[in-house]
C-alpha cells in the first residue's frame, strides 16, 4: 500500500470525535479506488483495493456499530453509483444533502438510529404513575415521540432536535407533540417528569449528570441501550429481540430491582 494510505494506529482513530472515524475510512477506500484505477488496475481489482483499505481503517474504530457503518460506506457507494465509471466526487457530492440534515455536532451525540418499533413497551407498566411532561431529548424524526405516546397517551411530550429539517419533520408526524429546534444540553430540563434518550454510550455521563441538576426528585431518566457507566439503574426492561431499555432517578439513590426481569 502506498505511503499516502497507511493505515493510522488505533489510538489515533479512536481518539477522533464521530463521525470523523467512518468519514476518514470512506475517503482512504476512495482513495485507494482511486489510485488503483489511475494505475489501469482492472475494474475489479480497483473495487478491491478500495474495500480493502476501507475494512483495514475500519477495524480500528472503536464499536461493532461503528466499525460496521465506516466499512459500508464504501460498497454501498459504489454499488449505488457504479465506481467503475462515477468519479468518488459525485458521491460526495450527494453525502452533502445528508450532512445538512443531520450536521456533524449532531452525530457527536448520537449517529441518526431511530427507535423502533415497540422499543419501550413495559415502560409505563413498570414505572406505574404516568407522567404529566415528557422529553423526547434529541427526537430526530419521531419514532421515540410515537413510542413514548403508546406508553402514554394522555402525557404532554415535547420533543427537541438539533437539526432543523428533523425538527421540522418531526413536528408535522408528530402533530401531538411540541416539537422545536435546540441544542438538548443547552435546553434546561427543568419541569419533565421523564426525559428519554436513545444516544451513544459516551454521552451517558453528562446526560446523567444534567438530569440529577435539573431534573426534580422522583424524575424519571430512561435510556434505550446504553447504560450510564458506575450508576445503578433503577430498572432494566430487557428481553429477546429487544434492545435492553435503562431506567434511572438521578435525584435520589436507586432501590432495588423490583423484580426478576429488572435491574443489572
Amino acid at each position: 500500500m502506498p505511503p499516502s494510505l497507511q493505515i493510522p494506529t488505533r489510538s489515533f482513530v479512536a481518539g477522533l470525535p464521530w463521525p470523523l472515524p467512518a468519514l476518514l475510512t470512506w475517503a482512504c477506500a476512495w482513495a485507494a479506488w482511486g489510485l488503483a484505477s489511475a494505475w489501469a488496475a482492472a475494474p475489479a481489482l480497483a473495487l478491491g483495493a478500495g474495500l480493502l483499505a476501507g475494512s483495514a481503517l475500519a477495524t480500528r474504530i472503536v464499536g461493532r456499530r461503528r466499525q460496521f457503518i465506516a466499512a459500508a460506506g464504501f460498497p454501498l457507494s459504489a454499488l449505488a453509483l457504479g465506481a467503475a465509471s462515477l468519479s468518488p466526487w459525485m458521491w460526495l457530492a450527494l453525502a452533502l444533502p445528508l450532512l445538512l440534515a443531520y450536521p456533524l455536532r449532531a452525530w457527536r451525540d448520537a449517529p441518526f438510529f431511530p427507535t423502533p418499533r415497540q422499543g419501550l413497551t413495559g415502560l409505563a407498566a413498570s414505572l406505574g404513575g404516568a407522567p404529566a411532561r415528557v422529553l423526547d431529548a434529541g427526537c430526530g424524526l419521531g419514532h421515540g415521540l410515537a413510542e413514548l405516546r403508546d406508553q402514554w397517551p394522555l402525557a404532554e411530550l415535547h420533543g427537541l432536535e438539533w437539526s432543523r429539517p428533523l425538527a421540522w419533520l418531526a413536528a408535522r408526524r408528530c402533530r401531538y407533540a411540541r416539537v422545536r429546534r435546540g441544542d438538548m444540553w443547552a435546553a434546561s430540563w427543568t419541569g419533565y417528569d421523564l426525559v428519554y434518550l436513545f444516544q451513544r454510550p459516551e454521552s451517558m455521563a453528562r446526560a446523567y449528570a444534567k438530569a440529577a441538576r435539573e431534573l426534580a426528585p422522583g424524575a424519571w431518566l430512561v435510556s434505550l441501550e446504553f447504560a450510564v457507566a458506575d450508576r445503578e439503574a433503577w430498572a432494566c426492561l430487557q428481553g429477546p429481540g429487544r434492545r435492553p431499555l435503562w431506567i434511572y432517578r438521578p435525584a435520589q439513590a436507586a432501590p432495588p430491582s423490583i423484580d426478576g426481569r429488572h435491574g443489572r
